[in-house]
Formats: structure tokens, C-alpha cells, sequence
């Protein structure tokens, strides 16, 4: 293993770039294990682990507890920071395919903290909607969304694996135009971790959604967890 007088570990590292550039490895594949890195490169495993954590500060490659080295996805740039889009619309305009499954859909009535922001009564009833939304087979977001069923009575009849929510609500005379946001970072739940396919504790966007129409009437909250490994923001600021 020679390239001049570059450390060992930066000749590993560069190798393994090039590997993981060149599609040898996958993203969401493991790379070898530090043992059989030892045997490729022939170097001790400090030399090991040091060119995997330059790639992992990186944000190229990504430690799995009880997995081994995960390589990662491109970032996915969000923009619905300053527009209203469906998600399948923004994935499909990056070239992706998009995939939602529906976990939930059901009638019950509000906790404080869905009343308020939706400004309804604490016996109104509404439907909560959770979807785990993917891109190219990869999970992406877990979305739960509230809307109140006084406003749109029927929404439970839809397939929303098949449809999306904002085009259902617009053509069904519940058309919103105006959102706010709120953007916390977290840690990922145990259930939280196991859908979005990272570890518990890992890091991920928490998005609260108000969605009001042209009279400033709410008419959606939800709360989206993005995967912090894959996911960046875009935010557009105008003086």
C-alpha cells in the first residue's frame, strides 16, 4: 500500500471515498467491518479507525450501535421552509421516488396542546393521519397530522398512500395558504428510531405545522421528524 508519503490512514480514507464515490459501497450498506479492513489495508486498527472517523465527521459515513458503519445517502434538500409544497411533489422535482405508507388514520378527540393550536374546542373531535413518508425506498420523515373533523368530515375515506394531503384538503374546499413553522432539534425516540431506520438518541429535525387558509383559520397541525443524517434546510431570507 504506497502513495507517496501520505499517512496510512489518509490512504485508507482516500480509498475509501473513492469506493463509496464509485458505488462499491452502497448508501445504507455497511462498509467491512475493522478487522476485515485490518486484513484489506494491512495496518492496525487504530490506523483503521482513524480513516473511518475523517470520513465519519464527513458526513459520509455514520456509526450504527450493534450494526457497524453505515455508509450515508446524499443529504436531501428541504425547502418547504419557504414554500408550499406536497412532499411528493418536492421529491419527485429532485429526482427521487417517493413512497408513503400510512400507519394511522382515525377519529379521537384532542389533547390540550392540538386544541389550542388548532383553536377548537377541547371536545372537538379530529382525524389524526401518521404516515412514514420515503424517498427512493429510503425513510425520510414521520409525519402526524391533525385536522378537524368539523372541516372535513369525510377525510378518513381517502387512501393516502395513493393521494396527498394539501391537493385532498385544496380540492375538498379546505385550501391552505399561509403555514408557520417551528424547528426544534431532538433526539430520536426508541419507536421514533426503529421507523426512520437510525439509532435511538440520534439527532433529528422536529418540525411543528400550522397550516391556515386565506381567513387565518387552522385547518392543519402537525409535527414532522426528519432524519438528521440525510435532510438539510433550505431557508430563503429577502430584506
Amino acid at each position: 500500500m504506497g502513495s507517496g508519503n501520505l499517512p496510512k490512514h489518509t490512504i485508507i480514507e482516500n480509498d475509501l471515498l473513492s469506493k463509496i464515490k464509485n458505488g462499491v459501497y452502497q448508501p445504507e450498506t455497511l462498509i467491512p467491518k475493522e478487522t476485515e479492513l485490518m486484513q484489506i489495508y494491512g495496518v492496525s486498527r487504530p490506523t483503521v479507525r482513524q480513516a473511518i472517523q475523517s470520513l465519519v465527521d464527513k458526513g459520509l459515513l455514520a456509526k450504527r450501535k450493534k450494526r457497524g458503519t453505515i455508509v450515508l445517502q446524499n443529504k436531501i434538500s428541504q425547502e418547504f421552509t419557504h414554500i408550499i409544497e406536497s412532499y411528493d411533489d418536492e421529491v419527485k422535482n429532485k429526482g427521487l421516488t417517493p413512497k408513503t405508507h400510512v400507519i394511522l388514520l382515525q377519529k379521537e378527540l384532542p389533547t390540550k396542546d392540538i386544541y389550542d393550536n388548532l383553536q377548537i374546542a377541547k371536545d372537538d373531535y379530529v382525524f389524526k393521519l401518521v404516515r412514514l413518508r420515503y424517498a427512493n425506498d429510503q425513510p425520510i420523515v414521520l409525519v402526524t397530522s391533525y385536522i378537524p373533523f368539523k372541516f372535513f368530515p369525510t377525510l378518513d375515506k381517502f387512501d393516502f398512500e395513493k393521494v396527498s394531503l394539501y391537493p385532498t384538503l385544496d380540492d375538498n374546499n379546505c385550501h391552505i395558504n399561509q403555514v408557520r413553522r417551528k424547528l426544534e432539534v431532538l433526539s430520536a425516540d426508541e419507536t421514533t428510531a426503529d421507523l426512520l431506520n437510525i439509532d435511538e438518541n440520534a439527532p433529528i429535525f422536529y418540525f411543528h405545522t400550522i397550516g391556515y387558509t386565506k381567513d387565518n383559520v387552522p385547518m392543519e397541525y402537525s409535527i414532522a421528524k426528519y432524519r438528521g443524517d440525510i435532510n438539510s434546510f433550505e431557508i430563503y431570507l429577502k430584506r
